[in-house]
C-alpha cells in the first residue's frame, strides 16, 4: 500500500461504504467507471458521491457538491484515482484541490493511460496526503470493465449459464427448458443489472425469444442493451428483443453476407447494426468485443447458448462464469454446456471464488486468477 499517513479502521469502514455506494450504478455509468465517494470530517459523514447515469457527473464531484465548504480541511474516500486530465468535464483532482481536502484515500490506481498515477501525483504536489490500496481488490472487481476497456480494448466478460444435475443446458433438438427456480432468476435479474450489456446469439433468440430485461420490481429500467449476433440477419421482426427496441436498445452483429435490406429494415425499427467480419467475411468475435468498447460497453453479459459460449471459452475472453447448477434432471440426449469441448475447457482456466445457494439451485461463481 503505498500511503503518505497510517491507515486506521474508521479508514477501512469509510472506504467499504464507498464501494457500496459505487456498487449501486454498476451498469448505468458507462462509459465511465462505477466510482464511489465519501467525506469525512472529524468523524462525521460529511456527503456521499457516486457515478451518476451516463458516466457524470463523477463521484467525487458529486460528493463535493453535497459537502460544499464543510469539505475544507476533510477526507475524500474514493474507489478509484481521481481523474487528472480535462475530458468532458475538469478533472477531480482539481476540484479536489480547489475544495481543500487535506487528505485523499483512492482504493486504486487509475490504468487508463490519460490518468496512470498523475491525479494522486497532482494532488501530492498541491499538499494533499495520498493513500493508495485500501481494499485494492475489490476496488479492481468492482471496476473491473473499466479496467478491460483502458487495458485490452474490450469489455469484461461475465458467462451466465443454468446447468442440471447430469450436467445439461437444453433438450434434445435444442428445445428450451426451465432449470432455474425463482431466487436463481431473481440473482441472474441482478447480474443484468449490473451489466453493461447482455448478449445472446440468433440460435437463442429464434429457439427461446427471450426479453433479455431485468424484471425485477422497480428495476426495469435498469435492463442493459441487448446484443445478438446474427451473421446472417435472420431475426425476425415479431421477437421481443426487437418489437420491444424503443423500450430496450437492441444491437444486432452480422457479417459480410448479410441482406442490405435486412439492415435497413432493423435500422428503421430502432436497432443499430454492425457487420464486423473477419477476412473470410464470419463474424468476428474479437472484433465484436473492441466494437462494443468502442461504444462505451465495459461490462458484458453472455447468456447466449452453447455455441456462443463455447465460442468465448476457445478465444479465452471469459472473464468470470456464474454457473446455476440445479436439481433438474435433463436425461439422455441432452445438450451439453459448451459445444464441442467439455466444461472443464471454462472452469479449468478460471478459479473457484464463492458460492450461493438460491433455494434449490446453486450458483457457482468463478474468475481469472
Amino acid at each position: 500500500m503505498n500511503t503518505d499517513s497510517t491507515v486506521t479502521a474508521d479508514d477501512a469502514r469509510y472506504m467499504q461504504l464507498a464501494l457500496t455506494l459505487g456498487r449501486r450504478n454498476l451498469g448505468h455509468t458507462w462509459p465511465n467507471p462505477a466510482v464511489g465517494a465519501v467525506i469525512v470530517k472529524d468523524g462525521v459523514i460529511l456527503a456521499r458521491g457516486w457515478t451518476q447515469d451516463g458516466g457524470r457527473p463523477h463521484a467525487e464531484v458529486e460528493a463535493l457538491r453535497r459537502a460544499k465548504k464543510n469539505a475544507q480541511g476533510a477526507t475524500l474516500y474514493v474507489t478509484l484515482e481521481p481523474c487528472s486530465h480535462q475530458g468532458k468535464t475538469p478533472p477531480c483532482a482539481d476540484a479536489v484541490i480547489k475544495a481543500g481536502i487535506a487528505r485523499v484515500v483512492s482504493a486504486m490506481e487509475d490504468p487508463n493511460p490519460e490518468v496512470a498515477g498523475r491525479g494522486h501525483e497532482k494532488l501530492r504536489a498541491k499538499g494533499v496526503a495520498v493513500d493508495i490500496g485500501l481494499f485494492a481488490d475489490e476496488a479492481r472487481r468492482v471496476h473491473a470493465g473499466h479496467i478491460a476497456k483502458v487495458t485490452v480494448g474490450r469489455p469484461h466478460v461475465l458467462l451466465k449459464m443454468a446447468i442440471s444435475a447430469d450436467g445439461k443446458v437444453g433438450l434434445a433438438g435444442r428445445k428450451p427448458v426451465a432449470l432455474s427456480g425463482e431466487q436463481a432468476r431473481a440473482r441472474v435479474f441482478q447480474l443484468r443489472a449490473q451489466a453493461d450489456a447482455i448478449l445472446v446469439g440468433i440460435g437463442t433468440v429464434l429457439s427461446d425469444n427471450p426479453q433479455l430485461t431485468c424484471r425485477l420490481p422497480g428495476m426495469e429500467a435498469r435492463s442493459p442493451v441487448r446484443v445478438v449476433l446474427d451473421a446472417r440477419l435472420r431475426v425476425p421482426l415479431a421477437t421481443s428483443v426487437i418489437a420491444t427496441v424503443r423500450e430496450t436498445p437492441t444491437w444486432v452483429f452480422a457479417g459480410r453476407s448479410a441482406s442490405a435490406m435486412a439492415e435497413e429494415i432493423l435500422r428503421d425499427k430502432g436497432c443499430k447494426v454492425f457487420r464486423v467480419y473477419d477476412e473470410d467475411g464470419k463474424l468476428d468475435l474479437a472484433g465484436v468485443l473492441a466494437t462494443l468498447a468502442g461504444e462505451g460497453i465495459t461490462r458484458l453479459l453472455v447468456e447466449g447458448g452453447p455455441t456462443v459460449a463455447a465460442s468465448f471459452v476457445a478465444a479465452d475472453l471469459v472473464d468470470e462464469a456464474a454457473l446455476v447448477y440445479s436439481e433438474k434432471l435433463i436425461g439422455e440426449g441432452g445438450i451439453a454446456p459448451l459445444a464441442g469441448m467439455a466444461l472443464d475447457a471454462l472452469t479449468s482456466r478460471l478459479r473457484a471464488s464463492g458460492s450461493e445457494r438460491l433455494g434449490p439451485d446453486t450458483l457457482e461463481h468463478y474468475e481469472r486468477a
